[in-house]
């Protein structure tokens, strides 16, 4: 009789279980739903968990996070942080990772230093929200031109600015085209002393803060009316992406030595001499681009989303 007893508490127990955990529903709805008290439900379902009928597993999304970061570590050699899918309170994967990067960047700049950084959304994600800091005498400057001729958006402003408030500085900008119609016109402008002033203190930033852009008909590059159809459609059949608008291959190299000759700004090598470059990126779309740099070097420290860390990986 105890044989029977138990086989039929533990079809009742199986029976409950599967209602309250995969059907969701509460302790008091399968109560009304089989015609049993409350408290035995609790305990048939506490039976359910002793006798093995149901396993819980707590998955831990930073937990994930870090075992990749390790695995991406120990592939690529560099620090890469792979921002978890819970990380902040937002809901935007971009504002989520330049969060990160925020929190990252100021624990990293000391009295003294120099900031360079690039521009576009993501790099915009991160300036608003680095929180006010007590170090000083910081300098923020851009590491690449930032005058386009379209009304699309670049964040360049906006950016620099929004750092040189948190550090309690004035901003260097770099008021030109980042891309000039031929390269005489940028190398006489690259003579004028306040141009090269700036452009000096850029290879010198200790931080290089940047992204990768994609050569996707959408991308932001090709929207600020740089390049003529023919050398959009050359463009996006030799590179993969493009690091301070500087379009690179999938080796990390430079792909138009012509258009890169007219590109002003911080050249891809002078980011191996920094002691932090740090690449921000969230994306698929961004994978190739992010492979290239850490192929080539360019960076030491990456912060990148959990999509794009697994797709690094699986590279």
């Amino acid at each position: 009789m105890a044989e029977i007893h138990d086989l039929e508490k533990l079809k009742q127990s199986l029976k409950v279980a599967e209602m309250y955990y995969e059907d969701d529903l509460s302790q008091t709805e399968i109560s009304k739903s089989v015609g049993i008290s409350r408290p035995t439900i609790s305990r048939l379902l506490q039976y359910a968990k002793d006798n093995g009928l149901v396993k819980i597993q707590i998955v831990n999304p930073l937990v994930d996070a870090k075992i990749l970061e390790k695995q991406l570590k120990q592939k690529y050699g560099v620090n890469i942080y792979v921002v978890s899918n819970n990380y902040g309170h937002s809901h935007s994967l971009q504002e989520r990772v330049g969060k990160y990067a925020a929190d990252f960047l100021a624990k990293v700049v000391r009295h003294g230093d120099v900031i360079g950084l690039g521009w576009g959304k993501t790099i915009h994600a991160i300036t608003q929200q680095v929180e006010e800091q007590a170090v000083s005498d910081v300098r923020v400057v851009e590491l690449k031109g930032s005058v386009s001729y379209s009304e699309e958006k670049t964040w360049a402003y906006e950016s620099v600015n929004e750092l040189a408030r948190v550090y309690h500085t004035s901003p260097d900008y770099l008021p030109l085209p980042v891309i000039f119609d031929n390269k005489i016109t940028k190398k006489m402008v690259e003579r004028d002393r306040y141009i090269k002033r700036i452009l000096d203190l850029g290879r010198s930033a200790d931080i290089a803060l940047f992204t990768v852009g994609t050569v996707r008909s959408d991308a932001l590059i090709f929207q600020l009316g740089y390049f003529n159809d023919e050398e959009k459609k050359q463009l996006q059949q030799e590179a993969i992406g493009d690091v301070f608008s500087r379009f690179v291959d999938r080796n990390g190299e430079i792909v138009n030595q012509q258009i890169d000759d007219r590109t002003i700004g911080i050249k891809l090598d002078e980011l191996r001499n920094k002691k932090y470059a740090i690449l921000v990126a969230t994306g698929k779309q961004k994978t190739a681009g992010v492979h290239a740099v850490l192929k080539a070097g360019y960076a030491n420290q990456v912060i990148i989303d959990q999509g794009l860390a697994q797709l690094l990986l699986d590279m």
